[in-house]
């Protein structure tokens, strides 16, 4: 059955349904799912992400300060393979180039250094919506245990091969497919120095009023067993932040999500709900856990100065951390190797966490833009609950679901779609549950949802 004819059945039976039933989590419609994304997530592939690690780890070291100039060991080396290949398997439908900066002698930079991310950009290809970017990124520099040697050998299979190898397949695949808006591949530089590669991504990005309406990093995703050799492969750690750190008082935006209950409605928590649901749903078998933090317990990521400079931005990371296989120099102790080998990475489990990924950024590509200025009425006390929105400006909207669950629930609990319009009115009221307002386009794409904030 076309996907149209779908969505239209779905609406169909919706807006036949009472009330009562609308408002029933049961009867909740779900968007179809989209031949398109299914195509991308069986055309990912663990052989080539083995041989993209392989490829990596056979540079010898990454580290930010190791040499530029040999065409086989360094970070020189390595950057430049990733920008032949993805130059080759874009075949032109790629926009590869170099993003780089001098830094200066910093904590961890002894010299100054010139910090390269690589960067693949996906032109989307609908006017409305080609300014809107998708972001996912994996870093490619290493380290042993001593952050400044810059000589010795230094694989980082796992920290963080997996995580580019995920991005290189993803810009490999996505590149035969198009999109309404723009994707953008990025492997960057200088992570274990202080995040300085994706830190002058997001700086400039945002100093240019770039559109980035989501980021997704990928920072150590290859293992499946914990540090005790337990397999584990069934699920990811999705990390999603929700109220920002605050150096300064509150912005009125965030003070007022916060009065109004809505501390995990942030922008990522929204696009963290999205990513679970959506990768859970063409991923069969696999879960994806939203884990309400930053990152983990006081550490960082590429994702972090994208959430600095304001944008939505989540992090993948494998369940269970094995140490001995992160940031250590290379030796056996007690008869046990230590170090980030590629035999440590288990190349099925890093495609099924890229297939999460190419599912979630062609989701949120094809799909319409979150609607915007969302708000709740309030000049009345009523125990119903009225919505309004701006419309959206892309020309294949099909019309607005509203979303709601229990203020205890970390998930969308029921929906109703309301067609093409900018109201809504829900007879539940907005003291018991939270709200949120999906565009959807008329193939069945649905966008992140809109936490409502007051009318006054």
């Amino acid at each position: 059955m076309p996907r149209l004819t779908k969505l239209s059945l779905a609406l169909l039976l919706a807006g036949a349904a009472s009330a009562q039933a609308a408002e029933s989590a049961a009867d909740r419609p779900l968007p179809a799912r989209q031949a398109e994304i299914d195509a991308i997530v069986k055309e990912i592939s663990p052989q080539r992400i083995q041989a993209y690690v392989n490829k990596l780890v056979g540079f010898g070291t990454r580290h930010t300060m190791s040499d530029t100039t040999s065409e086989t060991r360094g970070i020189g080396a390595a950057r430049r393979w990733i920008k032949s290949e993805m130059e080759r398997c874009g075949a032109g439908r790629l926009e590869v180039r170099f993003d780089g900066h001098l830094h200066p002698v910093d904590n961890r930079i002894d010299k100054p250094t010139e910090i390269v991310n690589v960067v693949a950009t996906l032109p989307g290809t609908q006017a409305a919506s080609k300014d809107r970017y998708y972001v996912v990124s994996g870093h490619y520099d290493s380290r042993v245990t001593d952050v400044m040697n810059a000589t010795a050998d230094a694989p980082g299979a796992n920290d963080d091969a997996s995580g580019t190898a995920a991005v290189i397949e993803m810009a490999c695949v996505m590149a035969r497919h198009k999109f309404d808006a723009s994707l953008v591949f990025m492997t960057v530089a200088a992570e274990e120095q202080g995040l300085y590669g994706s830190g002058d991504f997001a700086k400039k990005a945002k100093a240019n009023k770039m559109n980035i309406a989501g980021m997704l990093n990928n920072d150590i995703i290859g293992s499946s067993h914990d540090e005790k050799g337990k397999l584990d492969n069934s699920h990811v750690r999705l990390f999603a932040e929700g109220v920002p750190p605050l150096r300064e008082a509150p912005s009125p935006e965030l003070r007022t999500l916060l009065v109004t209950g809505g501390e995990n409605d942030s922008i990522t928590r929204q696009l963290a709900r999205h990513v679970k649901e959506t990768g859970e749903r063409y991923v069969p078998n696999f879960k994806v856990d939203i884990i309400y933090r930053r990152d983990r317990y006081l550490r960082g990521g590429d994702h972090s100065p994208f959430l600095d400079a304001g944008y939505a931005a989540v992090r993948f990371t494998e369940p269970n951390e094995d140490f001995n296989h992160q940031h250590q120099d290379l030796r056996v102790e007690k008869g046990v190797k230590i170090g980030d080998y590629p035999e440590f990475v288990d190349p099925e489990y890093v495609a099924q966490v890229t297939r999460v990924n190419a599912a979630s950024l062609a989701s949120l590509a094809l799909a319409p833009a979150a609607p915007q200025e969302v708000k709740v009425k309030t000049a009345a006390l009523d125990n119903g609950t009225d919505l309004v929105w701006k419309a959206n400006a892309e020309p294949d909207v099909a019309g607005y679901r509203v979303v709601w669950r229990e203020t205890t629930s970390p998930l969308w609990q029921g929906s109703r779609f309301v067609g093409n319009a900018t109201t809504a009115r829900i007879d539940m009221s907005k003291d018991n549950v939270l709200y949120g307002v999906q565009a959807v386009d008329k193939d069945g794409n649905v966008s992140p949802a809109t936490y409502p904030l007051p009318m006054r």
